[in-house]
């Protein structure tokens, strides 16, 4: 497995192409290996994630079995001459997950949750709209998926909604074009936000293959990818 970053220039009209659709960067990240992205069949896949750090900067970082060749990104979406990208083997990371370590990490994610209005009607997928309900859906996932949300003392605690170490933000409700099999253009919604905060690996199996093969829906478009770094 391969960790990507390439630093995109919002100056440029490729960048804020890449920026305003998930489709259109989805269809850079794909273009970013030779053999293009195989549909997987539950094992690694490819993941991206935009973080926006300041209004200037901005990167995506790309999680992928096999190393990309990004140069297109940069020559459309960032600074040609002066910056390139980085990608580095994942392997030794995902390797030393252990039982019990601490680790900040930054997740965005499509929460979603289905419902039935009436007796008898399909379920629909609907999002979560509200923090609460945001940090809610990543709660009931962290069991399964090999780690825990550090708990706050508390005595720091504000209130309700302040137990953990994470913070929800950048929440973004979009609606973006997608050509449907069949050649009909559809317009679709979804909703996003970003988690930034501390866990504890509770499974590191658990917790490998989720950062390997994403968690919750739309990872196609730049939703799924968790990543981790040291605690400060």
């Amino acid at each position: 497995m391969f960790l990507s970053r390439v630093r995109l220039n919002p100056a440029r009209a490729g960048a804020r192409k890449f920026l305003l659709s998930p489709r259109a960067m989805h269809g850079a990240v794909t273009a970013a290996f030779v053999d293009g992205v195989p549909e997987p069949e539950g094992g690694p896949r490819v993941l991206w994630r935009l973080d926006h750090n300041s209004r200037n900067e901005v990167y995506c970082y790309i999680v992928s079995p096999d190393r990309p060749d990004l140069t297109h990104v940069v020559e459309q979406a960032g600074w040609p001459t002066t910056q390139t990208w980085e990608t580095r083997d994942y392997t030794p990371l995902l390797s030393r997950l252990e039982a019990g370590q601490r680790w900040a990490f930054r997740l965005t994610a499509n929460p979603v949750h289905s419902i039935r209005r009436k007796d008898g009607e399909p379920t629909k997928v609907t999002a979560h709209r509200t923090p609460r309900h945001q940090l809610s859906w990543l709660l009931q996932r962290q069991e399964a998926n090999g780690f825990e949300i550090v708990a706050k003392p508390q005595e720091q605690q504000r209130g309700p909604g302040d137990e953990y170490e994470v913070i929800v933000h950048d929440r973004h409700a979009r609606r973006f074009g997608k050509v449907e099999p069949d050649g009909k253009q559809n317009r679709v919604p979804m909703v996003t936000a970003t988690f930034d905060g501390r866990l504890k690996v509770t499974d590191p199996e658990a917790l490998r293959r989720m950062l390997t093969t994403g968690l919750g829906r739309a990872k196609a478009y730049g939703c799924g990818l968790m990543t981790l770094a040291p605690v400060v």
